[in-house]
């Protein structure tokens, strides 16, 4: 069964007030649209165009509680869709995060449930009992992100920078960045101990920052990317220890086309750009800085992968021609896009599925004799299991979702 569905953009305040609404060729609201949601998630289940298909139900959510065999097929004993697609607009940096492996999200759910912290508590860190691994496709020439901790001897290296630039100015201040360089030498234990001290605005953090801020605005050669990021981040949130936490992370500007993953204990932040992003349907997000919101430094060390790691781009597979698909590590999702001028393409669903046409027009038939379905810029529709080995034709690009192997 093929479900034409909707939804309207979430208007968080980093939001760019076009992208989604240039990508897609709708009318912009006029307000910051962030996130356009495809999925079941009850923060905002996508709409149902034509409930008489679904017995009556409005939206994704209630159809799956209603008709969970025909909704998720293989997934019905567990009566949730998994994954959550998403079209991503960020024009202003978002909050450093990390997400929970499955069991820290489940421990972390039942121990606040016993504490009785209210689901919609501010200060609620576990709002279900389900990971959230992720993963963001750029569709904007540039997509700026960072994610994961760099290898020391690089972090090493930019507060030696910092620190020269710093002797070449009038009044030079170099005590605070020398106090940074010493706190990063020594054991295998300097990178979280580091992390602890600036997350929890330690004694000199508030000096650190300041001076970072100022050597940002000089320019440090051989560091512009990483400067860049400084003066944007203290644009929008002055005098957070985000802004020092930066240098030690990953600094990344994805091309259109390309993708990273970002697996549990990943810290990351978006920064600016329009993807598609997917993960798995959890809203479980232990915060890092830069955000007014509640940081809960104990949980979120507990939760942290201090391991230096490479950029994690994700690279896809082509099983036939014109469909690239993205599988990370985990079950709860991959990625699929189909794209081509007269398309002639397959692919063979595990699960439950959603797509979404952002160029051209794409047709899609399956293999339980539902009527082809045709899709236009900006339009999406929910596949149930059943229609199993998809065919794709006609000229344009549409990215669908559905569960991994």
């Amino acid at each position: 069964m093929f479900v034409a569905i909707t939804n309207r953009p979430r208007p968080y305040a980093w939001g760019s007030r076009t992208a989604i609404a240039e990508l897609l060729g709708r009318e912009a609201s006029g307000e910051p649209e962030a996130e356009l949601w495809l999925g079941a998630h009850p923060g905002s289940p996508s709409v149902i165009l034509d409930p008489a298909q679904t017995g009556g139900a409005k939206d994704l959510a209630e159809w799956i509680a209603a008709d969970p065999q025909t909704a998720l097929g293989p997934y019905a004993s567990t009566g949730r869709l998994p994954f959550l697609l998403k079209i991503l607009a960020a024009a202003a940096p978002l909050s450093l995060q990390a997400h929970p492996t499955i069991e820290q999200a489940r421990l972390g759910f039942e121990r606040e449930n016993v504490l009785g912290v209210p689901l919609d508590a501010p200060n609620r860190n576990y709002k279900d009992a389900f990971p959230k691994p992720e993963l963001i496709y750029a569709l904007s020439p540039t997509f700026d992100a960072l994610c994961g901790f760099r290898p020391l001897d690089q972090v090493r290296g930019l507060v030696e920078a910092l620190i020269d630039v710093s002797l070449a100015i009038e009044d030079p201040q170099p005590q605070p960045l020398e106090d940074l360089l010493g706190s990063l030498a020594g054991s295998d234990d300097a990178l979280p101990q580091t992390f602890e001290w600036l997350i929890g605005n330690g004694a000199g953090v508030p000096t650190l920052v300041a001076l970072v801020t100022v050597l940002a605005q000089v320019g440090v050669p051989g560091h512009e990317a990483e400067m860049r990021t400084v003066r944007r981040l203290a644009e929008q949130y002055h005098g957070d220890p985000g802004i020092v936490i930066s240098l030690l992370l990953n600094h990344v500007t994805l091309a259109a086309g390309e993708a990273l993953y970002l697996p549990a204990g990943n810290i990351h932040a978006y920064l600016n750009g329009l993807g598609v992003e997917l993960m798995a349907a959890s809203d479980n997000v232990l915060r890092g800085g830069l955000t007014p919101k509640y940081i809960d430094v104990p949980e979120l060390l507990d939760v942290l992968d201090f391991t230096a790691v490479p950029v994690p781009y994700l690279e896809p597979s082509a099983p036939t021609p014109g469909v690239s698909v993205y599988t990370p590590d985990v079950p709860d999702f991959e990625l699929v896009r189909v794209a081509g001028d007269d398309l002639d393409s397959s692919f063979e669903l595990g699960g439950p599925a959603i797509a979404i046409c952002t160029d051209g027009g794409v047709t899609i038939s399956g293999a339980a004799g539902s009527p082809t379905v045709g899709l236009a810029r900006g339009e999406s529709v929910y596949i149930t299991p059943d229609e199993s080995t998809l065919r794709f034709g006609g000229t344009g690009t549409l990215f669908l979702a559905t569960t991994g192997r």
